[in-house]
């Protein structure tokens, strides 16, 4: 049950500047170690450390032991999802108003194409989803979304199976809205981004980027996302 102690608490673990910093490089979906967050967050291993202990305790993060070795990741979706949501409210705020950021070209590759914890964000990801909106592909509504049996056909012929467990109780939803901070419409998330994520790699449609959140779409990506989902020619400029 839902209790404003409880509420204020989950703030207060966000609320911190370094704690922000560890949440926000977790969501590319590795999971790091207490020394890699330390340096992420510009403090010592010592105040990581104790950082990292109280996201645990929280249930914010997760530890998997390999080894001498622990690594730290984002513990669920549903974590992942409330923390893309509040980059995007910080990206429309005040000092995102009156400070405007100057993008380089690492910032340009972010916004076109990205990971957001295990799926698809960025230009491309919402031009996927606006196709698959108007098409009757999927409906996207503000408590989840659903894959319509066009859909259904259109990831069969991609050799994309979802297994409709995942939305089952406990499980991870099937097919969801997820707020993207940088277009501030909605892209695919759940079962379903995450299959398109996966497929879209193992085709050589995307290419990850080692370290960074930021995909490229390589050329024969350009002109298969293109061709089915038609996204606009203009997707692909630079966006400023």
């Amino acid at each position: 049950m839902l209790t404003t102690n409880a509420f204020a608490g989950i703030a207060a673990l966000v609320g911190d500047p370094a704690r922000a910093s560890m949440l926000v490089a977790l969501m590319d979906g590795r999971a790091l170690t207490a020394t890699e967050l330390a340096t992420v967050a510009g403090v010592t291993p010592q105040t990581a450390s104790s950082h990292l202990a109280k996201l645990v305790a929280g249930e914010l993060l997760a530890v998997e032991r390999q080894g001498r070795h622990r690594y730290h990741r984002v513990a669920t979706p549903a974590i992942a999802q409330m923390i893309e949501s509040m980059m995007a409210v910080a990206a429309t705020g005040a000092i995102a108003r009156h400070r405007p950021l100057r993008t380089g070209p690492r910032d340009v590759m972010m916004r076109r194409a990205r990971t957001c914890y295990d799926h698809l964000a960025g230009r491309v990801a919402v031009g996927i989803a606006d196709r698959m909106i108007t098409r009757g592909e999927i409906r996207l509504g503000a408590d989840g979304g659903e894959v319509t049996e066009r859909g259904t056909d259109l990831l069969r012929s991609l050799g994309i199976e979802i297994p409709r467990a995942a939305g089952r109780r406990g499980g991870r939803a099937f097919c969801r809205p997820c707020l993207d901070w940088s277009e501030r419409r909605p892209h695919i998330a759940g079962a379903v981004g995450k299959a398109l994520l996966a497929h879209s790699i193992d085709t050589l449609w995307l290419r990850p980027i080692a370290g960074s959140r930021a995909v490229i779409v390589t050329p024969l990506g350009r002109d298969t996302l293109t061709r089915l989902f038609g996204l606009a020619p203009d997707i692909w400029d630079d966006p400023t």
